[in-house]
């Protein structure tokens, strides 16, 4: 997000490294302006909407994935929920796939299936319904109530074990994480995985504050700030898929609650990041015939696909992007829950 307090400056939100999604339906909603501004006879503001390639880059990761594993034979795994809403955008990369390789096979599973028909061979080669697993691509199991029991929980540990090739792996499930990223942003931290001067300056610059909630002077100051000026800031659990966190005059509240908890050490603080206004039209089903003018504020997401392994990284570059954009009243922007809605960056001087 942009931030305006920090003279325009672009601040980091998060990282996700777990069932990224918008990847399919936001090239969508590209073909879908475009198609509104030519409709509108504005063709001479088409050059102004940039290419968006998400979804054929992130296919391309898996499929260079695939490659790596070897067995020509093997499947891509998709790790799925039980009740699936967002089952457009998973089947749009299902079926990027199958355009790009025809011959690639692709499953889509819960944990619980994994649970119960999942084995490993004694070379540790994960079998899924007699297929080789090559890939395991993660929409599910960012959260506990994925796990509906241990048997679950086995799934994934039994994942993990295999020589398939996890998005992500645990580690890099972990790393992102708002308490790894809290870390990250403490002083000399990113100066450990970076050697160049320029580069770690320029990843710093995007961070914004984030603060540990730990009982220790750092902590206790964190716990202080938030009760000074909640207004600052956003309280974060480790959790994702939103809807999860706290702002305003909330965090002054849940702050009190726990601050002499335990609890309080699952939560990490983060400065608020405050966007410019823009002002649009949010269209939304059941919505009135013409929408009001509103006052917005946007995210943008760039899409990355990185393969390695603990001495090489194979592959690390950028795919594409989504923007997801919201009335500046609201704190939550999630899509899927009817705050937010997909968007398109448009490029001006």
């Amino acid at each position: 997000m942009l931030h305006t307090n920090a003279k325009g400056k672009i601040k980091q939100v998060e990282i996700n490294t777990i069932a990224s999604s918008f990847g399919g339906i936001g090239t969508r909603v590209l073909q879908f302006n475009r198609f509104v501004l030519q409709e509108l006879g504005h063709h001479e503001m088409l050059a102004n909407l940039p290419e968006n390639n998400a979804l054929e880059g992130l296919c391309n990761g898996m499929l260079e994935a695939w490659k790596i594993y070897g067995d020509p034979k093997a499947a891509i795994l998709f790790i799925i929920e039980d009740v699936t809403y967002n089952i457009c955008d998973q089947r749009f990369h299902e079926f990027e796939l199958m355009r790009l390789n025809p011959y690639v096979k692709v499953l889509r599973r819960t944990l619980t299936d994994i649970a119960e028909r999942a084995q490993l061979e004694p070379d540790n080669e994960l079998l899924m319904d007699d297929y080789v697993i090559s890939v395991v691509y993660y929409r599910a199991g960012y959260e506990p109530g994925h796990y509906h029991s241990q048997r679950e929980w086995d799934a994934r540990l039994l994942i993990e074990r295999s020589q398939a090739i996890k998005s992500p792996s645990i580690h890099y499930h972990l790393a992102g994480t708002k308490k790894v990223q809290q870390a990250l942003a403490r002083p000399g931290a990113v100066e450990m995985f970076l050697g160049e001067a320029s580069k770690i300056e320029a990843v710093k610059e995007i961070f914004t504050g984030l603060y540990s909630l730990d009982f220790d002077e750092f902590g206790d100051q964190a716990v202080q700030m938030a009760l000074d000026s909640p207004e600052r800031f956003v309280l974060k659990p480790q959790r994702e898929g939103g809807g999860n966190n706290i702002y305003g005059k909330d965090v002054r509240d849940a702050i009190l609650r726990m601050k002499d908890s335990r609890e309080r050490t699952a939560w990490i603080l983060m400065e608020r990041i405050n966007p410019p206004l823009s002002t649009g039209y949010i269209v939304r089903p059941g919505g009135p015939d013409i929408p009001d003018l509103v006052d917005l504020v946007s995210e943008l997401g760039i899409f990355g696909v990185i393969i390695g392994d603990s001495t090489k990284i194979f592959t690390n570059r950028q795919v594409g992007h989504m923007l997801r954009t919201k009335v500046s009243t609201a704190n939550e922007g999630g899509v899927a829950a009817g705050l937010g809605a997909l968007d398109s960056p448009y490029l001006i001087d």
